[in-house]
């Protein structure tokens, strides 16, 4: 279900992942794209949705190339750190994102940069997959609000539900058959007018970010026919609860 054509050159890297991945998804996935009418047309944006799975960059990235863009993501750092991968993944224009560290400022830099020369840049704010026991979204990071406060560019929020049934959290045996429903809600971009004309001080940032949460999960309980919990989950008070899955796997 091609929506757009494509707006731009693919290059190398995505002439050589598209025929691949993209016939492995149709087959492995039943897609419903809700909303795409709010991706823009034109011009740079920030595509921020929920995290359920290591797959779900895959079935995004699907989403937003049949809108017509190349996505382009902030990834974690270590992604790259394996030299293959990571000169794939530069090919392809993913940003390298080193949490927690001063480099992620140059990581904040690359995505301004992209999305003032009209690329979709895609935000996982809660920077890691859900640890909430109801697939909740978390509590999210501040890296779209900032690129969004200092650009001016629209937030598009997406609610996405069902990558976790491929492959759930923090395993490695993928689950394709039967295919899995995959739902992507895009919803209207997040308003942010009123904080971009304040001094984009923490409180404002902050601000910005939990809008943003809000909308996301605004479109996932819509997805689920469900209410999310009031209170947020929040890693720094609530803890990991996948940390023994993710150190068996390693």
């Amino acid at each position: 279900m091609t929506v757009r054509k494509l707006q731009e050159k693919r290059g190398w890297a995505f002439d050589i992942a598209v025929p691949i991945l993209k016939p492995a998804l149709l087959a492995a996935t039943r897609r419903e794209w809700i909303g795409g009418e709010n991706i823009p047309a034109s011009g740079g944006f920030i595509i921020a949705l929920n995290h359920i799975s290591h797959v779900d960059p895959l079935t995004a990235a699907h989403l937003v190339y049949d809108h017509g863009y190349l996505p382009r993501y902030l990834a974690k750092s270590g992604l790259f750190d394996n030299p293959a991968l990571g000169f794939f993944l530069r090919g392809a224009g993913q940003i390298p994102v080193k949490r927690e560290t001063k480099d992620a400022v140059g990581a904040y830099a690359a995505g301004v940069e992209a999305v003032r020369s009209g690329q979709c840049v895609v935000i996982y704010p809660e920077a890691t997959i859900t640890r909430d026991p109801g697939m909740w979204p978390m509590k999210g990071k501040s890296g779209a609000a900032r690129i969004a406060l200092e650009t001016g560019c629209p937030v598009i929020p997406v609610g996405q539900w069902g990558a976790h049934e491929i492959l759930a959290p923090y395993t490695k045996r993928p689950h394709v058959v039967p295919r899995r429903r995959v739902v992507m809600r895009v919803g209207p971009p997040v308003r942010l007018d009123d904080l971009r004309a304040k001094e984009p001080t923490i409180a404002v940032v902050n601000e910005a970010t939990d809008r943003i949460m809000t909308a996301i999960t605004h479109e996932l309980e819509l997805v689920r026919g469900e209410t999310a919990p009031a209170e947020r989950y929040d890693m720094a008070v609530h803890g990991d609860r996948f940390k023994r899955n993710k150190k068996a796997a390693s």
